[in-house]
């Protein structure tokens, strides 16, 4: 199997909460678009880590502070999990069958559909900071 034979892992969420995979051969827009959220994502979250070391480091930190640190590394942590499942299974795309594609809910994105949301006129499927 080919790795343009798999669905891949998005590195957002459909409004419902649901993964967003998709289908094509990683050359197009949509691709492009996920290779730059996912960098934007790990700059992000070296950025956070670097921050969270300052402040305990400071060993001042107030109990709203520590929360607050929780919060932002725990949503960090979800996206950085999320890009190593995509890539990891783009590295293994050759000795399996892809990821798992629940015909639920899921955001199936299949080329430039995307756009669209997929041709279901429930508009786009990408989050807003791919605009930004």
């Amino acid at each position: 199997m080919s790795p343009t034979d798999t669905a891949r892992l998005l590195p957002w969420l459909s409004p419902g909460g649901k993964p967003c995979f998709l289908a094509g051969d990683g050359t197009g827009f949509v691709s492009r678009l996920a290779d730059d959220v996912e960098a934007a994502q790990l700059d992000e979250a070296a950025e956070l880590v670097e921050e969270a070391r300052h402040v305990l480091d400071a060993r001042t930190w107030t109990p709203g502070e520590l929360h607050l640190l929780a919060v932002e590394l725990t949503a960090v942590l979800a996206n950085v999990r999320r890009v190593a499942e995509s890539r990891g299974a783009r590295l293994s795309a050759s000795d399996d069958d892809g990821p798992d594609v629940d015909d639920g809910d899921d955001c199936l994105v299949d080329g430039d559909d995307a756009l669209d949301g997929g041709g279901d006129g429930g508009g786009p499927r990408l989050p807003a900071e791919a605009f930004g």
